[in-house]
């Protein structure tokens, strides 16, 4: 069989999980993939490796290699290597990353770049999913490419030695590199070939061909729904992928008497076990989103952070929905069992192995609370495997329907977009009855939430501070259900027995009640932190809950102008934005202290829902805007001051914008092009001086 290496860098596991997906199908087309991690460098060394690499390599943060990956690009991008290091090597890289992030898919970027650059050369053009709009929509069309590639590639190398198979390929001879797009079709003719007579081949290529012109038009009528489709969708021959192999064997076993407790759930970084000690609403109750301040006593702990940081809160799942799920799988009498899982003996799965977030003898009831991503939207592959665990006919073929290449719109509708989750399927297909093990083979791990530290340990020494706002959402993909978010949601009900309402910020004491506890853990160190020398100038863009790291900044710099009163200390400024000022105008008070004392020098404030009276130019309605008002300012702070600018919040908008609005303050002030603008924008970035916390 030919071999190829397959490396994978990933952070939540999804380029593990395509990574898997292409071996398992590897073997479909004659080839054998050496899978690994990419941080496994005692499996393989490109140095020596002759058989073509193939990649998949995932993005975190805002544009960085997963952590899996840091290893690898730091080796890679050693200055000493020559240029023609790795001029043997043949490779393919599927890069996953966001839209809504500046830096979209700057992990694979990276190490793409960096490979090129050490004589590497492509067998088959890179491919850049987005999960904005759905993974699916670049992965699988690039996966039905490789193949051809990888046949190319062979041949090639192996010359004239089959010539029928080189007279299959002879049309793509005279490229160096093979597109995703040229290939889709040729290899879904191998597997016509292999699964067909020829009979569906015509449908299946034809519908193929108009899919993309099609995926519109496909949702316009009204009536198709999670569960009812519409011509041609409902009248069309099915392209569905294969049935992934099931792999695990779960028995449930009555319980002995051990407890579990959250640390059972796996994390490479140590948890602690903290109580709450005061929590503050900070917005009105008429406030269109509600924010909660948390105050964490960290005191007995040796759990150290400086502002700036970010941690890790663990979180269970809703408990009505456990318990919906339990019912749901007939299963809500064996809640206390204890979960035995193994590889079934007999599995087609290559590589498989037990997930190492299930607890070894863990009860039921604490898998689906603590360990499993039970609100996760399902791929594809868990659609395919649920439909043949349907009894009805109909629900069976719309099932099939949604993993179908016919039906990638519908899934991107009704599924990815609406948010649909296990829960949200087994209401709308009442005849869908999965074992537990399928559960275990397709829901990813429960992650931890991260939340940005809203205070200083100088101002606060054995606290920790935190805000949030409680995400609530309507869910109507079968009923409507009102959802919160899974940590926003279990945090803000942990929290009512002690809240205190809003405008009581500055009380001490809190109510009087037994103090909630929650687990949490370090997250690995960012560069979101002060300069090193004070006397450095700031800029700070923090929008909504976007100001948390700057309260903790603000703390810092007030207790470090109190110890050195002589010191000089850089211009501070703030752009914060809210939406009204009379309802979720956060830290007020605090803002304007810091304001009084000196510590913060510039507070620009914009509205973007309040209508400004009898003003010629009322405040700034966003935080971009009050940028562009000082565009003067801020160009002297980053450009001649050597300063640095920090910004925090939403990604999918306000990030964007503000980066947008520094692009045309640098183009404007300096008088070059925008391309320029941004080069210079990059630079700040490269040199850690304009940094994001994003969400």
């Amino acid at each position: 069989m030919r071999r190829f290496l397959l490396l994978y860098a990933t952070q939540r596991g999804q380029a593990k999980a395509i990574a898997e997906e292409i071996s398992e199908k590897a073997v479909t087309y004659g080839f054998s993939a050496d899978l690994h991690c990419i941080s496994e460098s005692d499996k393989y060394d490109l140095k020596t490796e002759t058989a073509p690499l193939v990649m998949v390599v995932s993005t975190t943060g805002n544009g960085d290699p997963p952590d899996t990956a840091r290893k690898f690009v730091k080796a890679i991008k050693d200055k000493t290597l020559p240029p023609d290091f790795l001029a043997h090597l043949r490779y393919g890289l599927l890069g996953l990353g966001d839209s809504e992030y500046t830096y979209f898919c700057n992990g694979g970027k990276v190490i793409d770049k960096r490979l090129q650059e050490l004589g590497a050369q492509r067998f088959y053009d890179t491919g850049h999913a987005d999960d904005c709009v759905g993974l699916e929509l670049v992965v699988e069309p690039w996966i039905n490419g490789l193949w051809a590639a990888l046949e190319k590639h062979f041949l090639s190398n192996r010359g004239r030695e089959d010539t029928s198979e080189t007279l299959t390929m002879a049309s793509h001879a005279s490229r160096d590199a093979v597109t995703p797009e040229l290939l889709h079709v040729e290899s879904q003719v191998g597997l016509l070939k292999l699964d067909d007579s020829g009979g569906k081949a015509a449908k299946v290529l034809e519908q193929n061909a108009v899919n993309s012109n099609q995926s519109s038009t496909l949702i316009v009528d009204f009536e198709a729904s999670l569960t009812h489709s519409v011509p041609p969708l409902s009248q069309a021959s099915l392209n569905i992928p294969s049935l992934p192999p099931e792999y695990l064997e779960v028995h449930l076993e009555e319980a002995l008497g051990q407890e579990e407790s959250h640390a059972s759930v796996s994390l490479v970084d140590p948890v602690f076990h903290v109580p709450v000690s005061k929590a503050v609403q900070l917005t009105t109750n008429d406030a269109i989103k509600t924010t909660l301040l948390i105050e964490l006593d960290i005191s007995k702990t040796d759990f150290s952070y400086q502002p700036g940081d970010a941690f890790n809160v663990i979180c269970p799942n809703s408990d009505s929905e456990v318990q919906f799920l339990l019912q749901r799988l007939q299963l809500a009498d064996r809640r206390e069992h204890h979960v035995a899982v193994t590889i079934k003996a007999d599995t087609r799965k290559k590589g498989a192995a037990l997930p190492q977030h299930v607890p070894e003898r863990c009860s039921l009831q604490f898998l689906l609370t603590w360990c499993l991503e039970i609100r996760a939207v399902p791929k594809k592959a868990f659609l395919r495997a649920l439909a043949d665990h349907t009894g009805d006919s109909a629900e069976r073929r719309r099932l099939q329907e949604l993993c179908s290449r016919q039906g990638a719109a519908d899934y991107t509708r009704f599924v990815r977009e609406a948010g649909a989750c296990l829960s949200d399927l087994l209401r709308a297909f009442p005849s869908c009855q999965p074992p537990l093990g399928l559960l275990l083979e397709h829901l990813p791990k429960l992650q931890p939430r991260p939340y940005s530290c809203a205070s200083s340990s100088l101002f606060h020494p054995g606290k920790l501070h935190f805000i949030f706002n409680i995400v609530e959402f309507l869910s109507n993909t079968t009923e409507v259900i009102l959802r919160r978010g899974v940590c926003t949601g279990w945090l803000a009900t942990l929290v009512e027995s002690i809240l205190q309402p809003y405008m009581c910020a500055n009380h001490v004491d809190g109510k009087k009640a037994l103090a909630p506890k929650i687990s949490i853990s370090p997250r690995t160190t960012n560069s979101f932190h002060l300069p090193n020398d004070p006397s450095v100038p700031i800029i700070m863009v923090g929008p909504g809950a976007g100001v948390a790291p700057f309260i903790g900044f603000l703390q810092h710099r007030e207790k470090l102008q109190e110890q050195y009163p002589g010191g000089h200390f850089g211009a501070t400024w703030l752009f914060f934005g809210c939406r009204h000022k009379e309802r979720d105008y956060l830290f007020r008070d605090e803002l304007r202290h810091f304001l009084k004392c000196g510590v913060l020098t510039h507070l620009e404030v914009s509205f973007s829902r309040d209508v400004a009276v009898g003003e010629e130019e009322g405040p700034a309605k966003y935080v971009q805007d009050s940028l562009q008002r000082h565009s003067k300012q801020v160009a002297g702070v980053l450009l001649r001051d050597s300063g640095y600018v920090y910004v925090c919040g939403d990604a999918k908008n306000m990030a964007k914008d503000v980066h947008d609005a520094l692009v045309e303050i640098i183009s404007r002030e300096t008088g070059v092009e925008k391309l320029e603008a941004m080069k210079t924008l990059a630079t700040l970035k490269e040199e850690k001086r304009y940094l994001q916390d994003i969400w």
